[in-house]
């Protein structure tokens, strides 16, 4: 007899007391810290709620009256229990001491960041590790912290290019899109498994592409070939509501969409997330999105007017595509009308004089 069983949110035991995980054709008997992980994923209660043996006198006081001060409250402990940083018992969560520890890693050694930078398109391993002098940092301290330094470090070592501006003048701007790359550290650091010892969140950097590997899988049931239909989940709730009124993310849910925005804008093929049984990855490509027969096909100027349109990651009307790639009316007109015909962009307009007309990316 064949019994067909769905899958569902809860964790389920044997009469025995065991727990399995289905993984590819296999079960997987899990143990005890593996079955936590699961169950916190399972929306059951958040690991950032748990609490730990620290007294608010160990918290780091600046950090902590910066963000009192910030919210409005009248006293620390008035602070951490609005945010759901102190149990019902007055102790303080994992989450208070991730944002606001001195130095966390006291206790969680994993919690950090760690940037380095490849000289190959590989790692390598032994004699032939690719891996760059003084290109191995690891950022420490308090969660907001952490990433306010990652992303310092991640911005010295991603490559520039030189090209046309937004102000019209040439200037160094980044391969692949620091808001495309911020936005996945952010989302890393704040939605990875910090139940799970034995890892950080890791940014690796090579000449073609970023890998930023983030511990702990998708929560709940989730099919990492469709991140754009990834409902809005937060692993760590407390961590995200401090760092949204900290200004370092949004709890929209649009994080990944943005993601995608940002690489589709500068003409980058779309972000990779690959799943492992422990991790997320997230790959931002330094490879162009256009065809090379269908940019082959078009002239220097076409291409001009197209990297207008993607710097300005939005709509433009055509006087304002000419303004942006430096040419004339008309010729902006002949090499948007190019573009159209390639199935690049469209126009969008009531009519052929409608003031409000623009051209947009397809």
């Amino acid at each position: 007899m064949v019994k067909p069983v769905d899958p569902g949110e809860r964790v389920h035991e044997t009469t025995a007391g065991e727990c399995y995980l289905r993984v590819g054709d296999e079960s997987r008997r899990l143990g005890f810290a593996q079955r936590q992980e699961l169950e916190y994923d399972r929306g059951g209660a958040p690991f950032d709620g748990t609490p730990v043996d620290v007294r608010i006198e160990d918290l780091d006081k600046a950090q902590v009256e910066a963000y009192q001060e910030a919210i409005g409250s009248s006293s620390p402990e008035g602070m951490l229990r609005a945010r759901g940083l102190l149990t019902r018992d007055g102790r303080l969560t994992v989450a208070a001491y991730l944002l606001f520890g001195e130095r966390p890693q006291a206790l969680f050694p994993n919690a950090q960041v760690r940037v380095l930078r490849y000289r190959g398109v590989e790692r390598g391993t032994g004699a032939g590790l690719t891996l760059e002098d003084a290109a191995d940092v690891r950022c420490e301290g308090s969660i907001p912290q952490q990433i306010a330094q990652a992303a310092q470090v991640i911005g010295s070592l991603v490559p520039d290019r030189r090209a046309l501006g937004a102000s019209g003048r040439f200037e160094a701007v980044p391969v692949i899109p620091r808001d495309a790359w911020l936005e996945g550290l952010v989302n890393a650091v704040l939605h990875r498994s910090y139940s799970m010892a034995g890892d950080h969140v890791r940014v690796e950097i090579f000449p073609n592409r970023i890998e930023i590997s983030s511990p702990g899988r998708f929560p709940g049931l989730v099919d990492p070939t469709r991140p754009l239909n990834l409902s809005r989940y937060a692993r760590n709730p407390r961590l995200a509501r401090v760092c949204s009124d900290l200004g370092i993310a949004q709890e929209l849910g649009e994080g990944i969409r943005r993601i995608f925005d940002q690489m589709r804008a500068r003409g980058l093929t779309d972000p990779l997330y690959t799943q492992t049984a422990a991790s997320v990855q997230l790959t931002l490509f330094l490879s162009d999105a256009l065809p090379a027969e269908v940019r082959a096909a078009l002239p220097a100027g076409a291409l001009k007017v197209l990297d207008a349109l993607r710097r300005a990651g939005r709509p433009l009307g055509t006087g304002q595509v000419a303004d942006v790639a430096g040419v004339t009316r008309p010729t902006a007109s002949r090499h948007l009308q190019r573009l159209q015909d390639a199935g690049l962009v469209a126009w969008e307009g009531q009519s052929p004089k409608d003031p409000r007309a623009a051209w947009r990316l397809t």
